[in-house]
């Protein structure tokens, strides 16, 4: 796992580290205790304000599949990817530092807005509680910029849903779209983007094979995600490295990966 890649190592760090721990000592692994535990652990050690996700999906996720997860409830569900498609991880080599970053201001700024808001929505307790309707008829609450956070926050709940209904129906072209929208919202609204993410999905989405692409992880850096009929990976592999390294001077890495199990005990060989 590259570090400041933006692709959750801190995380699977604190995962993993933990699972060795209570396996040294005899413990079961109760994987939601423990992914709590970890992001207790990033948030008042680390300083890092971040959500649960990438905590839980180190200790649940399953081979070929993705995981829906509501993250107020830790309810979650299994969605099988199709066995034909590769995630395709690019990394810009351009760091992302996310305890440097503004990660948490952007995190304040979404709690700002739902203090507000609630003047004209009482009830609601976060961002998820609020629909883009009720966000433009109250966006005199709200300065220029909260209300674009908060534009892309509920418009990205929405595309998730709309991308699981794809991926249930086996319309993987579906995503192209999604995955284009999430990532102009990231770019224009959240402003977590930079020059190199945006130009690493530029190249991405005019390759044979490529059915979506964007960045991934808390953005300033790191790297993005493509979605990739495997019968195409590689060349979409070669082209991307010669691409971007001809317009930046940087030579990516490129990964092409599969959905696999979380944190486990790994066979000694």
């Amino acid at each position: 796992m590259p570090l400041g890649a933006g692709l959750s190592s801190s995380a699977s760090v604190e995962v993993s580290t933990a699972y060795a721990l209570l396996d040294l000592a005899h413990h079961p692994f109760e994987a939601t205790k423990a992914a709590l535990l970890c992001q207790k652990a990033e948030n008042e050690f680390v300083g890092a304000h971040c959500g649960i996700m990438d905590q839980f999906i180190s200790c649940h996720g399953r081979v070929g599949s993705a995981l829906l997860l509501d993250c107020r409830s830790l309810e979650y569900r299994l969605l099988r990817l199709p066995s034909e498609v590769h995630m395709v991880i690019c990394n810009t080599m351009v760091q992302h530092k996310l305890g440097g970053s503004e990660y948490n201001v952007r995190r304040a700024q979404c709690e700002e807005a739902v203090r507000l808001l609630s003047k004209a929505l009482p009830g609601i307790r976060a961002l998820r509680d609020v629909t883009l309707d009720d966000l433009e008829r109250n966006r005199g609450l709200l300065s220029e910029t909260v209300f674009r956070r908060c534009r892309h926050v509920v418009s990205e709940n929405a595309r998730v849903l709309q991308a699981v209904a794809a991926l249930e129906a086996g319309q993987i072209e579906a995503l192209r779209q999604l995955m284009a929208e999430s990532h102009g919202s990231l770019r224009d609204d959240y402003e977590v983007s930079t020059p190199e993410l945006d130009l690493m999905v530029e190249l991405a989405i005019g390759q044979n094979g490529v059915y979506g692409a964007r960045m991934t992880g808390g953005g300033f850096g790191g790297c993005t995600i493509n979605f990739v009929d495997s019968a195409h990976t590689r060349e979409v592999q070669q082209r991307l490295e010669q691409n971007y390294e001809a317009k930046t001077g940087l030579k990516p890495t490129i990964l092409i990966c599969e959905a696999s199990d979380g944190a486990g005990a790994v066979a000694e060989t």
